[in-house]
C-alpha cells in the first residue's frame, strides 16, 4: 500500500479486518501529513453522480458507527450541509440531484431562501433562488479518523513504514504483475500494490506504467479568532456559485473558498491573500462574516481528475495494481466506503458499491471521460 492518508489507512484496516495478512503501508511523511491533515473534514452524501451518493451515504453510516468500529471519538457532528443557490440553472440541477439522492435514501430537500436563513442565521437571502439541505451530513476530524483506523489496523498486524519514499516499482518479466516496490529504505516484495497516494498518485502510477490522471491543486482554509458570544450551531454552509463556505470550528468559524486563480502544484504554504475573495462573497451573502478577524489557517492539496470524479479500480494490464485516488476534495468523506470497495476488489468479490464508472481507463488520451460523468456538487 502506498499512501498513509485517510484513504490508505481505511483500506489497510478493511483489508486486515477481512483477514488479509502481511500488509505494509508506505508513507513518505507521517500518517495524515498530506491532504488528510486538514483540521475539519466535511462528510456528505449530497452529490449528483449516483456512485458518489452511494459512497457518501455508506461512509456517513460508517462514521456514525466509528466509535464501535474501528473505535475512537472522531467528533462527528451531524449539523447538515446547506447549499445556497443564486442561479435558476443551479437550482434545476440540484433539484434533479435531490430526486436521485432521495431515491437512494438521502433525506435532502430543496428549501426556500427564508428556510435557509432559519437554518443558518448568517445568511442574507438577497439574490438567492433556492437552497438544498440534508440534515444527516456534517463534519468530523480527519486526524482522529486516521488515528482510529491506524490503531485498529496495527492491532491486526498492519505495518506502517513512515518517512519512506517510493522510488520505483518492479514488474515480472512479462510486465503483467507488480513484484516489488522500491523505496529509499529498501525493496518491499509484494503480491498486490494499492496506490492511495493522493496528489502524488500520478508519479506512483507512472513508476508502474499505469496512467493515473491526477493533478495537485492547493486549497486553503482560515479560522476566525474565538467569537464572543459563541457562534450559533450552523450547517456546513456553501455559496455554490462562488464556492465560499463556512461552518463551526471549536470556538469560532472556519472559512474556505476555491481560488479560481490557484495554479497547479505541490505548494502547501498558507497565505492570507485569498481571504479577501472570501470577504467579498461574505459581504453580499453573509455580511456578519465579512469583517471577522482571521487567526490563521491551513493549506493542503486537492487531487484533481479531469471530471472531478475519483479513480477507483484494478488496472487492466497489471492485475495486481489497485488504485483509489483522484477524489477531488471528496476523499475524506468517502474513505470508509472506498476502504470496503478496495477490500472487495482485492478479494475478488463484487464490491459493496459498483465503482466501474470510476476506472482510470475511462479517460482518452485527450483527458475526456468516455460517457461523461462530471460531478456537479464540487467545491
Amino acid at each position: 500500500m502506498v499512501g498513509g492518508g485517510v484513504m490508505g489507512v481505511s483500506i489497510a484496516f478493511h483489508l486486515a479486518e477481512a483477514g488479509v495478512r502481511d500488509i505494509v503501508v508506505v508513507e513518505r511523511g507521517t500518517l495524515g501529513c498530506g491532504s488528510s491533515g486538514k483540521p475539519i473534514g466535511g462528510v456528505r452524501a449530497q452529490f449528483s453522480d449516483p456512485v458518489n451518493i452511494e459512497l457518501g451515504l455508506r461512509s456517513l453510516r460508517a462514521y456514525g458507527d466509528f466509535g464501535r468500529r474501528p473505535g475512537g471519538d472522531i467528533r462527528f457532528e451531524r449539523v447538515g450541509y446547506l447549499f445556497l443557490l443564486s442561479e435558476d440553472a443551479d437550482a434545476a440541477a440540484f433539484e434533479e440531484s435531490v430526486a436521485t439522492q432521495n431515491a437512494l435514501g438521502v433525506p435532502s430537500r430543496l428549501v426556500s431562501p427564508a428556510r435557509a436563513r432559519e437554518l443558518c442565521p448568517y445568511v442574507r437571502t438577497d439574490g438567492l433562488v433556492a437552497a438544498v439541505h440534508s440534515p444527516d451530513d456534517g463534519h468530523a476530524r480527519p486526524g482522529l479518523v486516521i488515528q482510529g483506523y491506524a490503531r485498529a489496523a496495527a492491532r491486526a498486524g498492519v505495518r506502517f513504514r513512515t518517512g519512506t519514499t517510493v522510488t520505483g516499482v518492479d514488474l515480472d518479466p512479462s510486465g503483467e504483475r507488480v513484484t516489488a516496490v522500491r523505496t529509499d529504505h529498501g525493496v518491499i516484495p509484494c503480491s498486490t500494490l494499492v496506490c492511495a497516494a493522493g496528489a502524488w498518485s500520478a508519479e506512483v502510477g507512472a513508476a508502474a506504467g499505469v496512467r493515473l490522471p491526477v493533478r495537485p491543486v492547493r486549497r486553503q482554509i482560515a479560522f476566525t479568532r474565538p467569537l464572543h458570544p459563541p457562534a450559533p450551531r450552523i450547517p456546513f454552509t456553501i455559496d455554490f456559485s462562488s464556492t465560499a463556505y463556512f461552518h463551526n470550528s471549536d470556538d469560532g468559524l472556519l472559512f474556505g473558498l476555491a481560488d479560481p486563480a490557484q495554479e497547479e502544484g505541490f505548494d502547501t504554504t498558507w497565505t492570507e491573500d485569498w481571504v479577501g475573495l472570501f470577504r467579498d462573497v461574505a459581504r453580499r451573502r453573509a455580511p456578519a462574516l465579512a469583517d471577522m478577524e482571521v487567526a490563521g489557517g491551513w493549506a493542503g492539496l486537492y487531487e484533481v481528475t479531469p471530471d472531478r470524479n475519483a479513480l477507483i479500480g484494478r488496472d487492466a494490464r497489471l492485475a495486481n495494481f489497485l488504485y483509489a485516488t483522484g477524489f477531488s476534495g471528496h476523499g475524506f468523506l468517502q474513505a470508509p466506503a472506498v476502504g470496503e470497495v478496495v477490500r472487495d476488489l482485492h478479494l475478488g468479490r463484487d464490491p459493496v458499491v459498483d465503482v466501474t464508472p470510476f476506472r482510470a481507463d475511462r479517460f482518452g488520451s485527450g483527458g475526456a471521460a468516455a460517457g461523461g460523468r462530471p460531478e456537479v456538487h464540487v467545491v
